[in-house]
């Protein structure tokens, strides 16, 4: 199977014996949703950012189709979008002219763009609610532009970070499906980062659980669930950090 991200004993020292993120390891498939699960301060986001190079990783390394983080960090950036828990909008811009002005920095030519923007235009599904400013759209909303945006140049790897954070039930559901199909239709492969396990079991292939900078278990959620006796994915992990 082709692996679209290679992640080898990737570590992040902030000060001598101190790790956010220690030898963690694990691989992406293409067309594969993949998930780093745990707490607040496990060590996710730091891992994600490391393999979107933004942080530099203190040892190890990550391939992305090939690439690798630290020494070809261009070429990484090349093949991933990375959707931050908190990014945002140009609330004074119409979602078009965002995603026009968008498709401009990511794609090669004018045609491409168009491609692009028609792409994101079909992901997002808001309609005319597009040639309305986006400081006038609810949280979901302005979401769906964002993963829209990310989506639309169809990158080898698309990183996201808590993807339906502060959505509501019915905002996030149409999210997970969008990834869902976006995976299974198109051949997109994910990285999410969550300490939502609940969601997480719905729209992942696999999952790593991660705690205290260290990746303790990967698998398919319904293999951990039964490796570990458990109703659901918190309860794996509560019996995977108590071993």
């Amino acid at each position: 199977m082709e692996k679209v991200l290679e992640v080898r004993e990737l570590s992040k020292q902030y000060k001598p014996g101190v790790y956010a993120s220690e030898k963690v390891t694990f691989d992406v498939n293409k067309g594969e949703i993949f998930a780093l699960i745990g707490p607040n301060g496990a060590g996710k986001t730091t891992t994600i950012r490391m393999i979107a190079t933004l942080l530099k990783a203190t040892e190890g390394d990550a391939l992305v189709s090939g690439h690798s983080i630290l020494t070809e960090p261009e070429k990484v950036r090349e093949n991933i979008t990375y959707l931050p828990d908190e990014a945002g909008a140009y609330k004074n811009m119409k979602g078009i002219d965002y995603l026009k002005f968008m498709a401009g920095i990511y794609a090669p030519d004018k045609a491409s763009a168009d491609t692009y923007v028609e792409r994101a235009k079909e992901i997002c599904g808001l309609g005319d609610r597009l040639n309305d400013k986006i400081g006038g759209y609810s949280r979901g909303m302005a979401r769906k532009l964002l993963i829209a945006r990310a989506i639309m140049p169809q990158p080898a790897l698309a990183i996201f970070d808590e993807p339906t954070s502060g959505l509501d039930i019915i905002n996030a559901l149409d999210v997970r499906r969008m990834l869902k199909s976006l995976a299974a239709e198109q051949g997109m492969s994910f990285l999410l980062s969550s300490h939502n396990m609940l969601e997480i079991e719905y729209v992942s292939d696999r999952v790593g659980i991660i705690a205290k900078g260290h990746l303790l278990e990967v698998g398919e959620p319904k293999e951990l669930i039964e490796k570990y006796d458990a109703q659901n994915l918190e309860e794996v992990f509560e019996r995977v950090v108590k071993q």
